[in-house]
Formats: C-alpha cells, structure tokens, sequence
C-alpha cells in the first residue's frame, strides 16, 4: 500500500509541475502576442498617416511622381504583410522609401514649410518613436518565450505541446544599421 501511495504522490507532484510549465508558457506566449499587437497597431497608425503625407505633398512635387510612388508601393507591401519577418522585411523598406522622401522634401522649402505637412510629419515621427518602443516590448516578450522552451526541464514541456520559437522583430534595411553621419560644415 506505501509504494501505490508514494507512486501516485510522485505522479500529482509530476502532473501539477507539468500543469505549471504549460501555463506559464501559455502565459509568455500571450505576451508575445499581445507585443505584437502593440507594433500592430503603431504600424496601423502609420500607415494611416503616409497617404496624407503623399496627398500633401503632391501639390509641391509635381516632378517627382516616382518617389511619391514608391512610398505609395511599400505603404501597401508592409500592409499586406503577414509574419513578423515579411513586416519587419516590408518596414525596411517603407523606411528607406520614407528616407528617399525626406531627402527630396529639402528642395521644397514651401513644403517644408506646409503647416499640415509639418503636423503630419509630426505625427508619423511620434509615431515613429512608439513603434521603436513597441518594437523593443515585443523583442523582450519574444526572447523571454524563446529563452524558456528552449530550456531545460520547460523544453520538454514545450516539445510535447508544440511550443515553436517566436520570430524577433528586426531591422532589414542595411541603410537603418549605419551609424548616421554628422558634419557641422
């Protein structure tokens, strides 16, 4: 009778630490989810932004409809995206098409001077700043779910219930990796 109970004591202490790994698991992984759909919806906030931004300029840049297109282009291709790689790929881009953009808007000193643009291009540089910091709450939630199912004894726990590794959100663009270039000439 002492070895069934001590066998059905080991058992219940088993089954409830399996319990306990599983939801916190469950836990880390709503985490994630919920990090990523605070970059979801500064990425929603931004894409709202950029046709404004397009409309406005329009009237300035008449000469300069393929990079009013490009933005336009990876607007819609970040949109459509689906994984967290293809937003982060279709991001990069939409930043570079946005940095293209700026560099162009230097020679319109009417333009920079807009009102509406200059509140627009102010909303999209918040805008900007919140998904740096969504991006960064997501990248932590990610890593600490990725770090638990990878180690042990909570891998085990992860492999049998089919726990898979969260992708991070990074930059693609090579442009947002270089160190930016300051001169005061």
């Amino acid at each position: 009778m002492l070895p069934l109970i001590i066998i059905l004591v080991i058992a219940a202490i088993l089954f409830f630490w399996v319990i306990g790994i599983y939801n916190s698991l469950v836990r880390l992984r709503n985490a994630v989810q919920n990090a990523w759909s605070q970059i979801d919806v500064q990425l929603k906030r931004r894409h709202d932004l950029i046709p404004n931004l397009v409309e406005t300029a329009k009237g300035y840049m008449k000469h300069e409809r393929e990079t009013l297109e490009n933005i336009t282009k990876a607007r819609n291709l970040a949109q459509n995206a689906e994984s967290v790689g293809e937003h982060s790929q279709a991001e990069g881009e939409l930043n570079q098409a946005l940095s293209n953009f700026y560099v162009v808007v230097e020679n319109y000193p009417d333009l920079k001077a807009n009102t509406n643009f200059l509140q627009i291009q102010e909303e999209l540089t918040s805008t900007e700043n919140r998904i740096g910091f969504a991006r960064q709450a997501y990248n932590d939630e990610a890593m600490h779910f990725n770090n638990k199912i990878e180690m042990f004894p909570s891998n085990i726990v992860a492999g049998i219930f089919r726990f898979t590794r969260q992708e991070y959100f990074e930059i693609e663009a090579p442009a947002e990796r270089e160190v930016p270039k300051v001169s005061f000439s």
